[in-house]
């Protein structure tokens, strides 16, 4: 049973996955924390006046092994998990939290770090001390060292359901998508789909020993099937059966656990003695405030309504003209604004498809990788993974030394839950002078190779592989020495920086010339299409920004009322929020907020306006690469140095102003949406 409670005695000390099993996780975390404990009451019990060495550092390393197995155990609840997992899952969650808990509730260890952050002026600290000294008092502060008794009691109750119900809530998700499928028997069904969307139905249809295709709600089987789909009654069904995830009445429906969720935040805040759960997540973010968020979106809404509402008429338009569709629809939108692309810019993804074989774009980005950076990533197999598919490799910089372990996972399957994200399986830190560094990894969701053809990528799945791939820079080029405040420990609306950034580089004549190549033929993309790819990259921008601001308006609707009790319909409430963004007609039977992962049970609440404030960034950096060279050497050493490196050492606006020698401004995120001239 030691496995899960020593240090791995693996290379590299890399996570031994297949010599794990299920059972070991809950023992083996359990006894973890007795240790933790341990380390926590030393710390306490010290006799010597607090310092930063012996408090705040020693809190620092402390529980380092507990959140290697803890991270290892939820990484693969997300990526590989099965009914045990997601059991013990459920058994362990209110565990972590309350022991969480314990830790930010123990007032003689409070006591002691408060001692030091009192003294702060006077201890001659690093920058990098500071923040962490600031860190982790807030981390007390933040979570209630400073209440009563009694109200520390209803925050951990809170904090423990929480836990629980955010659970609950993804594993509903997961269970709803898994769950679904289209079985297709007639061909007419299929048609206007690509051979290759095709083949991947049939194929599984045949592994369910089954006639005909099969379409579920796995993003590579529901986006094509959306894009190309002529059968409008089949979109539809299809279109309902996604938007209605967890919100049918019955054993899996989401809707109470959503008010549940959203109330015991708000009391969470209140408790803490903030107006709003926005008002206390914004706090440590750079937008600052809910008000300083709304007129954010609403700034940019009054400037992408109008495109957006002229974007959408002329669509409108177009179905009628080539269709007579009278009112169009929700399951329209795909299909109709993908032959309207290809009629104005004489581009499919069909025709780009051929030049994005996974395993050419997997090396294209860490060709602009080693250019920018330095890194070269080579393939390995001496490390232990938890799947078949997941590749892996060891990264080194120009002087051969090892960067980071990288492994990705590129594939759907039923364990997995939709979407992409990157993680980590071991953070970079240095300790005892010792620099270790991180594991880092990125998850995917593309479509598979089939018996005929290799895995060729939708140009949006090469910039959704190119904005992980950023995050994991941002992982494996982490250059601190406290573990916390490494890599993508940063502010949320700060974090979306570096991978935003790095889709950038998939627009560029010269960054698609090193990867963009005919699977078959070999054949380098033609300018024509690179022009195209350029010229289209605006297309619909105005209805794709008003989408994304009203997600941040229902985010920030569900997080900044300070009314929730009177909430009792979470799709009526939905819709007040969706009102200023609203185009298409209301669909009954769907529903957001009941599927809304990002906020209900990844960590994005109050933070999904996250990605359009990265957005500024980034065009405002990617500006600077364009003013001087995409490949520049000076300004990528500066971005790796300033931002990549830094992790959540200083301000991020600090670091930005180091890189960029200014504030960013929105002109240049207006100006490449096409939104203004």
């Amino acid at each position: 049973m030691n496995t899960l409670t020593t240090y791995f005695s693996t290379k590299y000390n890399s996570a031994p996955f297949t010599k794990i099993k299920n059972e070991d996780y809950k023992p083996s975390i359990l006894k973890l924390i007795k240790d933790t404990q341990k380390e926590i009451e030393a710390i306490v019990s010290n006799t010597e006046a607090p310092t930063f060495k012996n408090t705040i550092e020693a809190l620092e390393f402390s529980g380092q092994q507990l959140d290697r197995v803890t991270s290892i155990f939820f990484n693969l609840n997300s990526a590989e998990t099965n009914d045990e997992i997601q059991k013990i899952a459920q058994e362990i969650s209110p565990i972590l939290t309350e022991f969480g808990n314990d830790i930010t509730l123990n007032e003689d260890l409070f006591k002691r770090v408060k001692a030091v952050y009192e003294q702060k002026e006077s201890l001659n600290l690093t920058t990098e001390q500071l923040t962490l000294l600031d860190k982790k008092y807030k981390s007390f502060s933040r979570n209630g060292a400073n209440l009563n008794e009694d109200d520390k009691i209803k925050l951990r109750d809170i904090d423990k359901k929480l836990a629980q119900l955010k659970l609950k809530f993804g594993e509903n998700v997961l269970a709803e998508t898994n769950k679904y499928e289209l079985h297709l028997t007639n061909e007419s069904d299929v048609s206007g789909l690509p051979d290759g969307a095709k083949e991947a139905a049939k194929q599984l249809a045949e592994s369910k020993n089954k006639e005909g295709y099969i379409i579920t709600l796995d993003y590579p089987s529901y986006i094509p099937f959306m894009t190309y789909a002529d059968n409008r009654e089949l979109r539809e069904k299809l279109s309902k059966a996604a938007g209605s995830k967890a919100f049918k009445g019955d054993d899996l429906d989401n809707q109470n656990i959503v008010l549940e969720i959203a109330n015991l935040r708000y009391k969470r805040a209140n408790i803490l003695g903030y107006k709003t759960h926005a008002n206390f997540v914004l706090e440590e973010r750079m937008a600052q405030t809910p008000e300083k968020v709304l007129a954010f979106l609403n700034d940019l809404l009054s400037k992408a309504k109008p495109a957006a509402e002229n974007e959408f008429k002329s669509l409108e338009n177009f179905a009628k003209e080539i269709d007579n569709i009278e009112q169009l629809q929700k399951w329209d939108a795909a299909y109709y604004a993908e032959k309207l692309k290809q009629k104005l810019f004489n581009l499919d993804d069909e025709q780009l498809k051929p030049y994005f074989k996974l395993e050419n774009v997997i090396d294209g980005a860490f060709t602009v990788a080693k250019k920018l950076f330095g890194l070269h990533f080579q393939i390995i197999n001496d490390v232990d993974k938890y799947h078949e598919d997941v590749l892996t490799y060891k990264v080194t910089n120009a002087n051969g030394e090892l960067v980071s372990l990288f492994y990705a996972d590129f594939f759907p399957r039923k364990g997995k839950r939709n979407g992409a994200w990157m993680t980590s399986y071991k953070p970079q830190f240095v300790k005892d002078g010792n620099e270790e560094r991180p594991h880092v990894s990125i998850v995917c969701n593309f479509t598979k190779p089939t018996k005929s053809k290799p895995s060729l990528l939708t140009f949006n799945e090469v910039t959704t592989l190119f904005h992980e791939f950023g995050h994991a820079l941002h992982g494996m080029l982490a250059n601190t020495v406290y573990p916390s405040l490494s890599g993508t420990s940063v502010y949320w609306d700060f974090v979306e920086l570096p991978s935003q950034v790095m889709e950038n580089w998939c627009y560029e004549k010269e960054a698609l010339e090193l990867f963009a190549k005919h699977y078959e033929t070999g054949e380098v993309i033609p300018m024509d299409l690179v022009n195209k790819i350029k010229e289209s990259a605006t297309f619909h921008e105005g209805m794709q920004t008003l989408r994304q601001i009203s997600f941040g308006l229902l985010d920030m609707a569900w997080h900044g009322s300070e009314s929730l009790e009177k909430v009792k319909n979470v799709k009526t409430f939905e819709n007040k929020a969706f009102e200023d963004t609203k185009l298409y007609p209301d669909v009954a039977e769907n529903c957001m907020s009941t599927a809304f992962a990002h906020i209900f049970q990844g960590g994005y609440s109050s933070g999904y306006y996250s990605y359009k404030w990265a957005e500024v960034l980034d065009a405002d950096a990617f500006d600077y690469f364009k003013q001087n060279g995409i490949f520049n050497k000076d300004i990528a050493t500066k971005f790796k140095d300033n931002v990549l490196s830094q992790g959540g050492t200083e301000n991020p606006m600090t670091l930005y102003k180091r890189f960029r020698g200014q504030e960013p401004k929105p002109e240049a995120l207006l100006k490449r949406a096409g939104l203004i001239k």
